[in-house]
């Protein structure tokens, strides 16, 4: 009997070596290599002829315009660029409990009417599943409940009902008996998703797959599985704040720029429509340390409050705190305060806080940062109709930013009287504004603006 070969595969990126390693060579992670038994077979992994196929001229192909079905969810719509594509393939991502099964139960109960739509669970049970359909009024007759693990029997039920949307939760949990590693390894979800793909596209069957992420944020298993897929979205949100963003990382049919907003409620995700007035109207009074920003989500701007703290520091280090941004970006403009604006903020411990749980990486909210600190240091109050939009350089320059003139409508639209921009903005605005714009080059001029200097 002829020994059965043996291959060694990274964990973390599924990189293949012949022989055991202590440091993959192509993601330099340490102990990630298993051993892992070669199937022999010499049919192909699904049983199917292989056909051969022929070159041909790409001008002689004929181009079929995507047809999209509408999922009855606005926001998702708006990530998707439209709606469900025939027979596309979509991984959906996020953390344990921020609401992936909810949001995507609630799509099955939205496409009613327009054929059969199957859920795979490896997961939940029936009765676990029905208990939360229940609890969103979930009313699809046309709705069913597949609670198996195996491909095999998987690619069976599918092909016998032949459902318009499959829904498969989760990945990690199927498992092929023709490869002799345990679920969730990278070699078990790189070719579960491999015949998923293949029956979806020949079948023209919609799949929505939900994946766990790791502990770094990113889906769990090699990352070639999000180069499979036609559609990569993201579920994040702070998992003690009812708002989600739903932002779309990869669309091969629509923008990359589109994020979705939602909160979540005892009866599901909630659209949020018009998210900048939520996440600023439980402003109250006007506290010094308090300013609004205007920040960009894909293509959606947002008007988010920025809270900061100074205190004298008791300890000999001061402490600085960050929630909602990168702790390092406001070790930064603390340094450009002190530096060009002459605030011993050395001395004082300093907290900064993004209202609402929504975490913000663009730097068009530097501007902000700097000018709540120095309100919160001086005890002066930024007046609450004023909007600060900037980019802050190392030598305190205020630098452009883009997408200003969607920013400035977004805070005219909601009221605001003032709206300080970098300069060079300024200049580009071509527009004709209510509110009051003015320009500032340097940090300096935004305090005298403010009578913080």
């Amino acid at each position: 009997m002829a020994k059965a070969k043996t291959v060694f595969v990274c964990s973390n990126c599924g990189y293949e070596s012949a022989k055991w390693l202590g440091k993959c060579p192509a993601c330099n992670e340490w102990n990630s290599f298993y051993e892992e038994k070669i199937a022999n077979s010499s049919k192909n992994i699904n049983g199917e002829n292989k056909v051969k196929s022929i070159p041909k001229k790409l001008k002689e192909v004929e181009g079929i315009e995507a047809s999209r079905t509408s999922t009855g969810i606005g926001e998702l719509d708006r990530v998707l660029g439209g709606g469900l594509v025939k027979g596309s393939l979509i991984l959906v991502g996020g953390e344990p409990g921020i609401g992936k099964s909810t949001l995507i139960l609630q799509l099955c109960d939205k496409v009613k009417g327009d054929g059969k739509v199957l859920y795979i669970s490896g997961e939940e049970s029936a009765e676990q599943v029905k208990i939360r359909a229940d609890r969103l009024n979930i009313n699809n007759d046309d709705l069913m409940f597949l609670g198996e693990t195996n491909i095999d029997n998987i690619q069976e039920s599918i092909i016998s009902i032949n459902p318009k949307l499959v829904i498969i939760d989760s990945i990690q949990t199927m498992y092929s008996e023709e490869i002799t590693s345990a679920a969730g390894t990278v070699s078990q979800v790189r070719e579960i998703t491999a015949r998923i793909m293949r029956m979806c596209k020949d079948n023209g069957i919609t799949t929505i797959i939900i994946g766990h992420v790791t502990k770094d944020g990113n889906i769990a298993g090699p990352r070639v599985l999000e180069h499979m897929v036609d559609t990569v979205l993201y579920l994040e949100g702070e998992r003690y704040f009812s708002y989600r963003i739903l932002r779309s990382v990869k669309n091969r049919f629509g923008s990359t720029n589109e994020v979705g907003m939602f909160e979540m409620k005892n009866e599901g995700m909630v659209e949020i429509t018009n998210p900048s007035s939520i996440l600023i109207s439980e402003k109250e009074g006007n506290p010094a340390g308090s300013v609004i920003v205007a920040t960009m989500e894909g293509t959606r701007p947002l008007l988010i409050e920025l809270q900061s703290l100074t205190t004298p520091s008791v300890y000999g280090i001061p402490k600085r705190t960050a929630n909602g941004i990168d702790y390092n970006r406001l070790a930064v403009l603390i340094a450009v305060i002190e530096k060009r604006a002459g605030m011993p903020l050395g001395t004082q411990d300093v907290y900064l806080n993004v209202v609402s749980g929504i975490r913000i990486v663009e730097p068009a909210i530097d501007l902000g940062i700097v000018l709540a600190c120095i309100s919160c240091y001086k005890n002066v109050s930024i007046p609450q109709n004023i909007v600060v939009i900037g980019e802050v350089g190392l030598t305190g320059e205020v630098r452009a930013v883009n997408m200003i003139e969607k920013r400035i409508k977004e805070a005219e639209k909601l009221g605001f009287k003032k709206c300080i921009i970098p300069e060079s903005n300024k200049k580009l605005l071509k527009d004709n504004f209510k509110l009051d714009i003015i320009g500032v080059k340097n940090i300096n001029e935004a305090l005298k603006v403010l009578e913080l200097k």
